[in-house]
């Protein structure tokens, strides 16, 4: 029985190695088959399969293509729940307008994505596009109110 301790080739599939550089006689001495001199007939002297003999090659010299949607990502302004509790007091109206006064997001993004990082102990309104399922339970749970706009 053939198990993966002992596995080999089928008969007839390898050929032993040819051995070279071992004298006249083995008609593989001497220069061992690689010609005299010269880049090719040194150690690791073989170029690149893409080399093209100093010109641009064709993988440079060919067009670009394809398409990527990172052109169209949204990205959004992340606010964490101990940030909202550090900086507005209870019964605020937390908007766009009022987050970039205070400094925690910039005027020129996709949005605004509210995530539960933290507690929250005040009742707030908070308008922002997105909210985490943590963070709309966590206002809702304080008596706020979680606006999606």
């Amino acid at each position: 029985m053939t198990d993966l301790s002992n596995l080999k080739p089928p008969e007839g599939a390898t050929r032993s190695r040819k051995r070279v550089g071992r004298g006249h006689g083995s008609t593989k001495g001497g220069s061992a088959g690689r010609g005299t001199k010269g880049q090719n007939a040194r150690s690791g002297g073989r170029r690149h399969p893409r080399f093209e003999g100093g010109q641009t090659p064709i993988y440079k010299r060919l067009p670009k293509f394809g398409f990527s949607n990172a052109n169209f990502r949204r990205t959004f302004e992340i606010v964490n729940l101990d940030q909202l509790e550090e900086l507005f007091e209870a019964g605020d109206v937390v908007d766009e307008e009022a987050l970039v006064e205070k400094g925690l997001v910039r005027k020129n993004n996709d949005g605004i994505k509210v995530l539960g990082r933290g507690e929250l102990t005040i009742e707030l309104t908070v308008k922002a596009n997105r909210f985490s399922e943590s963070a709309r339970a966590a206002i809702e749970e304080v008596g706020g109110n979680a606006e999606v706009i």
